[in-house]
C-alpha cells in the first residue's frame, strides 16, 4: 500500500506556483470574502491567506458579520470585480441560510472564479472546454498523476453528487475515459458498486462509510472528506484501519485531499492572474 501524500505534492505545487509568479510584472492578488463565525471555515481562510504568502501573493480578507444582507454581500462581489489588483474571488462556503449560494456564486466575475463554481466554469468543464477547475476534484486528479495511477480504462465511483466534489470529480475521471458511477443516499446497492471500482472517491461526510468489504483488493482509494470520530479526532469516510490494508493507494486523512484543494486554488490564482496580465 502506497500513501497518496497530498502534503508533499502540495508543497512542490506550490513551489512551482511561487516561482512563476514571481516573474509577472505585478503578483497575483486573491480576495476571500467570510461571513459570520464558522469555526471551520475561519480555519480555512485563515489557511488560504498563509498560502498566499507562501506563493508571493497579495491578498485581502472581508469577514462580514454573521447577520449581513444579501445585498451587502453583492454589493461587495462587484466591487472586488472592478478592482484591477485582483484576480480571484473566493466566497467561503457554507453560508449562513439566510443567504443565497447560487445568487452569490453567479455573482463572481467568470474571469475571476478560482474556486471553479461559477455556472460557466461547471459548463466549460461538462463540454471539455479549458476554464478554472473545481480545486478539490483538481487536486485529486493532480494526485493520480503524481502517483502513475492512469484512470483510462478503469472503472472509477463516486460516493457524493455534490456541485463542488462529486460532480465535477466524475466528469474529471471521464475526461481521463475511465468508466465512471456516481453514488449518492438513493443508491441502494452502494457496497456492490464500490467492490467492483479500481478508484473509488469518497466525498460524503460520513464516518467509516467506506469499510473493507466494500473495497477492492488493490484499488486505489480516495478520502475527500473531513470528520471526527467519537474521540474528535479528524478522520475521513472510509475506515482507514480496515481499508489501507487491501488498497493499492490510500489518501490519509489529514494530510490527503486537504492540501491538494489549497494548492490547487493558488495554481488557478496564478492562471487568472496571468489572463488578466495577457500573459495566458
Amino acid at each position: 500500500m502506497t500513501l497518496l501524500n497530498g502534503k508533499a505534492l502540495a508543497a512542490k505545487i506550490k513551489e512551482r506556483v511561487r516561482e512563476e509568479a514571481a516573474t509577472l510584472p505585478r503578483r497575483p492578488g486573491l480576495a476571500v470574502v467570510l461571513v459570520g463565525n464558522d469555526p471551520a471555515s475561519r480555519v480555512y481562510v485563515t489557511s488560504k491567506r498563509k498560502d498566499c504568502e507562501e506563493c508571493g501573493f497579495y491578498s485581502e480578507e472581508y469577514a462580514l458579520l454573521e447577520d449581513a444582507t444579501q445585498a451587502e454581500l453583492l454589493e461587495l462581489v462587484e466591487t472586488l470585480n472592478g478592482r484591477e489588483d485582483i484576480d480571484g474571488i473566493l466566497v467561503q462556503l457554507p453560508l449562513p441560510k439566510h443567504l443565497n449560494e447560487e445568487a452569490v456564486i453567479e455573482a463572481i466575475s467568470p474571469q475571476k472564479d478560482v474556486d471553479g463554481f461559477h455556472p460557466m466554469s461547471a459548463g466549460n468543464l461538462l463540454i471539455g472546454r479549458p476554464g478554472f477547475l473545481p480545486c478539490t476534484p483538481a487536486g485529486v486528479m493532480e494526485l493520480l498523476d503524481e502517483y502513475g495511477v492512469d484512470p483510462a480504462g478503469k472503472r472509477a465511483a463516486v460516493v457524493g453528487r455534490s456541485n463542488i466534489v462529486g460532480k465535477p470529480m466524475a466528469l474529471l475521471l471521464l475526461r481521463r475515459s475511465a468508466t465512471v458511477t456516481v453514488c449518492h443516499s438513493k443508491t441502494s446497492n452502494l457496497a456492490e458498486i464500490c467492490s467492483q471500482a479500481d478508484i473509488l472517491v469518497s466525498a460524503v461526510g460520513r464516518t467509516k462509510l467506506i469499510t473493507a468489504d466494500m473495497v477492492k483488493s488493490g484499488a486505489v482509494v480516495v478520502d475527500v472528506a473531513m470528520n471526527r470520530d467519537e474521540n474528535g479526532r479528524l478522520c475521513g469516510d472510509v475506515d482507514y484501519a480496515a481499508v489501507a490494508s487491501k488498497a493499492s493507494f490510500i489518501t490519509p486523512v489529514p494530510g490527503g485531499v486537504g492540501p491538494m484543494t489549497r494548492a490547487v486554488l493558488m495554481q488557478n490564482t496564478l492562471l487568472a492572474a496571468k489572463q488578466h496580465q495577457n500573459l495566458a
